[in-house]
């Protein structure tokens, strides 16, 4: 019964809390890499509706997450704040299957108004504006992508290494990404990133080449069989038959919602910040956005505790046109 309850408030939430729309941003159907504020999801173009009833395997703890998402995918970076609140929350309770999506196969098609990289920068900026995270268009004037398939295979090969690390990893080069503006299609930008992270880089290359160029197809086939259409997608499964769906950028009680329906019995664990740097010693680098999000503060005063810890010399800081990524020390 209390499961058929959440499941319920579940379907009532998608209904009544909608998305904010912003009238800025540009045209953003049937183009990957222009994600749509409405849906908060990047799409593929031509893909099929979520399937339904498709079961997904049960993992080790309680509740299995299958989370299709894609290095340069701007909505994945926009649920970051979610993501690691949830994890804070309620992490002892779900384990996450990181899966790529191949965001952007190549530039061999023209959709949604988008025929070239240079098209992509200004929406970047809108969408950072809009997700309130930082984010730098100008990696797409300055030095493109030409694909994202590079970085979602050299993911796959962090992931046969060390799956936490792959986690970081994958955090490392959004971060090289969105705000230092690095082409993390190019090896050269890759490897970097690998070692920060704490990965074997001559294994890396060598399961790069191999294994993960086949793990990465199945990737894309499961997304196909799941039917994914757009990132970032989160399938919430108990292993029992029991599934729900996010798809897109949405607030944080939908995410906690989807698990307490999947999972009813979750206790949340509060985190206690009394001493403001707490946060760094779970995430070495935390956005304004984020800091806010997990700590339920509101953006100023998050900006304003960092800043003070910034200004004190306690923690380092990266400044971009659109926001500042705050770093321990």
């Amino acid at each position: 019964m209390t499961k058929l309850i959440y499941l319920f408030l579940i379907l009532i939430g998608e209904m009544c809390c909608q998305s904010q729309t912003n009238p800025k941003m540009s045209d953003v159907k049937n183009n990957p890499l222009l994600c749509d504020p409405e849906t908060g999801a990047c799409e593929m173009p031509g893909m099929a509706t979520n399937a339904t009833g498709t079961e997904i395997l049960k993992g080790v703890k309680p509740v299995n997450i299958v989370y299709y998402t894609d290095p340069i995918c701007s909505s994945c970076w926009g649920i970051e704040p979610q993501l690691r609140k949830l994890k804070l929350e309620y992490g002892q309770y779900f384990e996450i299957d990181y899966r790529m999506g191949g965001l952007l196969p190549d530039w061999s098609y023209n959709s949604g108004g988008i025929s070239k990289p240079s098209d992509v920068a200004h929406h970047w900026d809108e969408a950072s504006l809009y997700y309130q995270m930082p984010i730098d268009g100008d990696v797409w004037l300055e030095d493109p992508l030409h694909s994202s398939y590079p970085s979602c295979i050299a993911v796959k090969a962090a992931q046969i290494q060390d799956k936490q690390k792959a986690v970081i990893f994958m955090r490392i080069l959004r971060e090289g990404l969105f705000i230092d503006k690095k082409n993390i299609a190019k090896w050269e930008n890759i490897v970097p990133a690998a070692e920060k992270a704490g990965l074997d880089v001559a294994k890396l290359k060598e399961d790069y080449d191999g294994t993960a160029q086949r793990l990465f197809k199945e990737d894309l086939l499961l997304g196909r069989k799941l039917g994914v259409r757009g990132f970032p997608t989160l399938f919430f499964s108990d292993g029992n038959g029991n599934q729900l769906t996010v798809n897109g950028s949405k607030p944080y009680q939908h995410f906690e919602n989807a698990l307490k329906a999947i999972y009813p019995d979750v206790k949340k664990n509060t985190f206690e910040a009394t001493d403001p740097l707490a946060l760094f010693k779970h995430y070495p680098t935390l956005t304004v956005r984020e800091y806010a999000e997990i700590l339920d503060k509101s953006q100023n005063e998050a900006k304003q505790i960092l800043e003070e810890l910034y200004a004190s010399g306690v923690i380092g800081k990266k400044t971009i046109k659109s926001g500042s990524l705050f770093l321990k020390k």
